[in-house]
């Protein structure tokens, strides 16, 4: 009896424990919070397509104002009110006003005058050591205040310009010997080119470094062309040619000094002389040995076919050459003998390797393209005279060797 209660009494308990348990389905349902769908009920309505055919997301137009409606779509620019007035420009920046400074700005030009003086004793020595105190500068006689002052011992830069024409076998040779021996003079970079002339100028080699190359050039001279020497053409294009490059520059000219049929004349080449800065003419005249032999005869040596010289066009021819050194500052040489040369041209070594440079701010600063006369005395520091004594000690007298005068230049108003 109390067995059989026990059983039923669990059994009860049991009984009471499940039932109110739901199936399972049921009860994961309920706890995810979805409502169970019948067959009855109507179906839910399809979600709102966002995408378009091919696959991208479907933008909506943004708003007339601009800038997007969500968190996607295309930005807009903003449309313009043309009615709208335009925002003030910013204010331009200035510079802070000092007191007392006038509101206007004043632009100088101050031209500087350069001036390249060879000091040597009468046999040509070379006079080291003096300063600038040492020298007087007059610009058309005034006196001139000298700011810059040196002693030039830089490379040089020349043009050997040779006379080179059917003329005279000598002239020829003798312009021949000049140039090699000018080359020999030449040390490590210097710069130099080879020109000749006929009726028309040529170059054989351009600016080079190289003595074997100037020597090359001149050992292409062996049979001349034609019979004309148009100097002065030969150096207004050689003048021409410098203008372009930068620093002091210097022409050897080797040539009888006789022009036949430039185009240019003598008066165009002076002013071109004139109006050239930086450029110093030594030259070298041809043929003396030649020209003595035949004036001691009473006669004028052979200048070539159907071109005739007398003894006054070769006067007048030296007289060139003469006035071509002193207008840029330089020294004409005329040589009577082959044996002459090495030191001539060991002279026109030292005259280029050692000069000295002035320079100076002119009184006249009006740049009114005039000529300009230049004169350079060179005085001892007190002013007096200067004396100069050789290894002996005998005085010496010396020579001044300045360009005459530069054309200042022009500005139009």
């Amino acid at each position: 009896m109390s067995a059989k209660w026990m059983i039923m009494n669990r059994r009860s308990r049991f009984q009471n424990f499940t039932r109110p348990m739901l199936p399972l389905p049921l009860l994961l349902v309920l706890l995810s919070g979805v409502t169970p769908v019948s067959a009855q009920d109507p179906p839910p309505a399809p979600p709102q397509d966002n995408t378009q055919i091919n696959g991208k997301p479907k933008q909506d137009a943004p708003a007339e104002a601009g800038g997007p409606t969500g968190n996607v779509g295309p930005y807009a620019i903003p449309k313009k009110n043309p009615e709208a007035t335009p925002p003030p420009p910013p204010p331009p920046t200035s510079v802070p006003k000092v007191e007392g400074m006038p509101d206007y700005s004043i632009k100088v030009n101050v031209p500087l005058v350069n001036v390249d003086v060879l000091v040597t004793t009468k046999s040509g020595q070379f006079v080291p050591g003096l300063k600038k105190d040492n020298f007087r500068v007059f610009e058309d006689g005034s006196p001139q205040q000298i700011t810059n002052f040196n002693v030039s011992q830089a490379p040089i830069t020349a043009v050997l310009l040779v006379e080179f024409a059917s003329t005279n076998y000598v002239f020829m040779r003798d312009a021949l010997q000049a140039s090699y021996s000018f080359v020999r003079t030449l040390k490590k970079g210097d710069w130099v080119a080879v020109t000749y002339f006929d009726m028309q100028s040529h170059i054989l080699v351009d600016f080079t470094q190289d003595k074997d190359a100037l020597y090359g050039a001149l050992n292409q001279l062996r049979i001349p062309g034609l019979s004309e020497s148009n100097m002065f053409d030969a150096l207004y294009d050689t003048l021409d040619r410098l203008d372009r490059v930068e620093g002091k520059k210097y022409i050897i000219l080797v040539a009888t000094g006789i022009d036949t049929f430039s185009r240019i004349k003598l008066d165009t080449i002076m002013k071109k002389i004139k109006d050239t800065k930086d450029v110093t003419i030594f030259p070298v005249s041809v043929g003396g040995a030649i020209r003595i032999m035949y004036e001691a005869a009473g006669r004028t040596p052979p200048r070539g076919m159907g071109i005739h010289a007398d003894q006054m066009d070769y006067l007048q021819a030296d007289n060139e050459m003469r006035t071509f050194a002193a207008m840029t500052g330089g020294r004409a040489y005329f040589p009577r003998f082959e044996a002459e040369l090495p030191e001539l041209f060991a002279d026109i070594s030292s005259d280029i390797r050692n000069q000295y440079s002035l320079s100076y701010h002119p009184t006249n600063s009006k740049l009114d393209g005039t000529y300009r006369k230049l004169k350079v005395q060179v005085v001892a520091p007190d002013g007096g005279l200067l004396k100069v004594k050789d290894q002996k000690g005998k005085e010496q007298k010396i020579d001044v060797v300045a360009r005459d005068g530069y054309t200042a230049k022009h500005t139009v108003d």
